[in-house]
């Protein structure tokens, strides 16, 4: 019965022209080539500028290595190698976003710009199937905003085997 009072009530506020109250999610957009993408701001906790990388011998070819960060090490990833893309050219724009997983260590995924803070709503976001596509396996689902389309990344499904690792 509660659904149908929300339900009655969107509508009277939509037809006395009020804003909507919908579920919304804040999402940093990142450039990785010509794509752009959105990582949930929830899990994320700092972005640095691109600093040295220690070489870690005997691991995947995504994984960059480690940063020390305020005393902290921590491992460092490509997201363009990790989604199949070219390897990343690192320039003054490279930024280093520093994620932190539920119960698991703080890990760092090379981005090649973060470009804005966008808020999506529900009605703003199409879900995407799974086919056999590897890099699709990695996205929520696509966001439109400000005319443009942006990729949104299901970072739990992008780390998956780096912190099961």
């Amino acid at each position: 019965m509660d659904e149908v009072k929300v339900m009655d009530e969107q509508k009277r506020n939509e037809s006395l022209n009020r804003p909507v109250e919908r579920d919304t999610t804040q999402y940093i957009v990142t450039q990785l080539g010509n794509e752009q993408y959105g990582i949930d701001i929830k899990y994320i906790s700092n972005i640095v500028r691109m600093q040295k990388i220690t070489r870690v011998p005997k691991v995947y070819g995504y994984i960059k290595g480690v940063i020390n960060l305020r005393g902290e090490v921590i491992p460092t990833i490509s997201l363009r190698l990790k989604m199949g893309l070219p390897e990343d050219e690192i320039t003054k724009k490279t930024r280093i976003i520093i994620l932190k997983l539920e119960q698991h260590e703080s890990i760092g995924v090379l981005v090649d710009e973060v470009k804005e803070v966008v808020t999506l709503d529900d009605e703003h976001v199409e879900r995407v199937s799974y086919d056999k596509d590897d890099k699709a396996k990695f996205l929520s689902g696509v966001g439109k905003y400000d005319g443009k389309l942006i990729s949104l990344l299901d970072i739990t499904a992008v780390l998956s085997d780096v912190v099961d690792a």
